[in-house]
């Protein structure tokens, strides 16, 4: 089991050593920006690393959207961020699930999703990340994983679950696990944070592990259960992600 962590994008791999992190993920450009990522300086320096790298999409990300001016810009973004991950050889690009319109039925958003999956062509796996609130989030209830990949079908993407983002939509994180290893067979990464908020808040604060509000059993049985890569999305800087990855392994 990999433990990683999310670092500035700047030295990804000296910030990854300072950490003791055995894998990163790391923004390549604003996250809450539709603006194309910068070819870097240290492209192939991140080609060659033996370090897996992960990239997170911009936030802004939405391609379940009702409204073209937002959805069509998100592939776009989606399709460059694969772009620039394709360039450091990354193992995978995460991006939220998005949401529908008010008045629609979720299941809109899985059309969309896969319109926007066949709009461009990528080498990079796209990983679907749930999200902790919205009534028309496509990806608040983890029980959606099941319909949408059956309407993705065999399509290059995968799952990144998010306990916090899950534990504020009000799931039960072993439950969340369970259903999604049900319906679609696999977790392909798993962000490891804890909630500053109860369960069901719907909102989306991390907290560093252990001190937060989701029961240390209830997030060491879903990382057990999910046996995935495990990265950190946690508060704070190199300090505090020594203090919570060493709280994963004494403990897993």
């Amino acid at each position: 089991m990999l433990l990683g962590a999310h670092t500035p994008a700047k030295n990804p791999l000296s910030e990854a050593e300072a950490r003791g992190a055995e894998f990163v993920q790391i923004f390549l450009s604003a996250p809450r920006s539709y603006k194309k990522p910068l070819v870097r300086m240290d492209t192939e320096e991140l080609r060659a690393a033996a370090l897996p790298i992960y990239v997170h999409a911009p936030y802004i990300i939405n391609v379940a959207s009702p409204n073209n001016r937002i959805r069509i810009p998100a592939r776009q973004t989606l399709a460059q961020a694969c772009e620039a991950a394709e360039r450091i050889d990354a193992h995978g690009v995460i991006v939220h699930g998005g949401h529908v319109g008010d008045d629609e039925e979720t299941a809109v958003g899985f059309e969309r999703w896969r319109k926007a999956i066949d709009s461009f062509d990528t080498s990079v796996p796209i990983l679907i990340e749930n999200t902790a609130g919205g009534g028309n989030a496509v990806l608040r209830s983890t029980a959606n994983y099941g319909p949408l990949f059956e309407v993705l079908g065999d399509r290059n993407v995968g799952i990144c679950l998010d306990t916090c983002h899950a534990w504020a939509a009000g799931e039960d994180l072993d439950v969340s696990v369970q259903s999604i290893l049900a319906s679609v067979g696999r977790i392909d990464l798993l962000h490891c944070n804890d909630s500053k908020d109860p369960q069901d808040s719907r909102r989306d604060r991390h907290e560093n592990l252990g001190n937060g509000e989701i029961p240390e059993d209830m997030l060491l049985t879903c990382i057990r259960l999910a046996d995935a890569p495990v990265l950190l999305e946690t508060p704070g800087g190199v300090d505090e992600h020594i203090t919570d990855l060493a709280w994963l392994r004494e403990r897993v």
